[in-house]
């Protein structure tokens, strides 16, 4: 059944009065988004959903329903969103196994005037997804890419946190960790020393390491969010001490089971300063190293020397050069 199928079908769901005037706003709000401007040989990249099927917006819905063709991570996944919403518009697969030869097929159907939707499996494409190389030919291509924004798992994980303010709205996404132990302990150490908030993804058979990590590195005080299977029947949402993380996942087997984004929360007194004193000291270094070197180049010497990110200290260093 079609989506205007379901709007039409309220009347009959409702009672009396009441459906109808429901069943008229949202045909009426099809009917503005449908209106809008849907420009041809565009690439769309469509954000869908990271669990509940009700959280794709109608302008993706109707984004997905003007295309010509949808370029998905997973045609079998997107088929799913498809069924419940009752789109039909013909599937490609567009992977990161295939992405250099879907970029070229989508690139020459642009070309011809066809609208083009990108999805991935959930969230957002080309954003810690497939798909940015695709967005890349086809700007490259001189055609336009237009975003469809909708839900995601780092915005949604960060609005439960609380880990943010009106003062300080900054914060990181680092995305996945490195799996083996040495290498994930110097990751963290190098994210978990600025001053703001990190948001990462983490799978379930790490996720015990990973905050074990964090524990060991951060202090037992040091806060940390863990968002579960976020929009989907079995949300978790707790924020909690370090200290406490290793007891809260024993409590329930079922802790350890879904999907994870973990918000390391900004560290408070002496470790907030402690970071602030690591980010003056990388500016003198790069004050210095930028009298010799090109701004590349002092990002990763700097890098080496301090253990800071390497396009933390990049953007620094650009900002330096460009106030010289």
């Amino acid at each position: 059944m079609t989506v205007e199928a379901r709007a039409a079908g309220t009347q009959d769901e409702g009672t009396g009065a009441s459906g109808q005037v429901s069943a008229l706003l949202w045909a009426r709000m099809l009917e503005r988004v449908r209106s809008q401007d849907w420009p041809a040989g565009a690439l769309y990249v469509v954000a869908t959903p990271i669990g509940n099927l009700g959280d794709l917006g109608l302008r993706a819905w109707q984004a997905l329903s003007q295309a010509d063709v949808v370029a998905a991570e997973d045609t079998r996944a997107t088929r799913v969103l498809f069924d419940a919403w009752g789109l039909t518009t013909p599937l490609m697969a567009a992977h990161r196994h295939n992405e250099a030869g879907a970029a070229q097929n989508i690139v020459a159907r642009l070309r011809e005037g066809a609208r083009v939707a990108l999805v991935s499996d959930a969230g957002a494409p080309a954003v810690s997804d497939p798909g940015a190389r695709i967005v890349r030919e086809v700007r490259a291509a001189g055609l336009r890419v237009i975003p469809v924004p909708g839900a995601s798992a780092v915005i949604s994980a960060l609005m439960a946190s609380g880990a943010t303010s009106d003062e300080n709205p900054a914060f990181l996404f680092a995305g996945f960790a490195p799996s083996k132990a040495t290498a994930r302990q110097n990751w963290l150490r190098q994210w978990g020393s600025l001053p703001v908030p990190v948001v990462l993804f983490e799978s379930p058979h790490r996720l015990a390491a990973m905050l074990d990590d964090m524990l060991a590195l951060f202090g037992a005080a040091r806060l940390v969010t863990v968002a579960r299977e976020l929009t989907k029947r079995y949300e978790q949402v707790e924020t909690l001490a370090l200290e406490d993380a290793a007891a809260w996942l024993a409590q329930d087997a079922h802790r350890l089971q879904g999907e994870f984004v973990l918000v390391l929360h900004e560290a408070q007194a002496d470790a907030a300063d402690q970071g602030g004193q690591a980010l003056e000291q990388a500016d003198e270094l790069l004050s210095a190293l930028l009298r010799g070197v090109s701004v590349r180049d002092a990002a990763r010497l700097a890098a080496q020397a301090l253990g800071l990110p390497r396009d933390v200290l990049y953007a620094r260093a650009l900002a330096l050069k460009q106030a010289d």
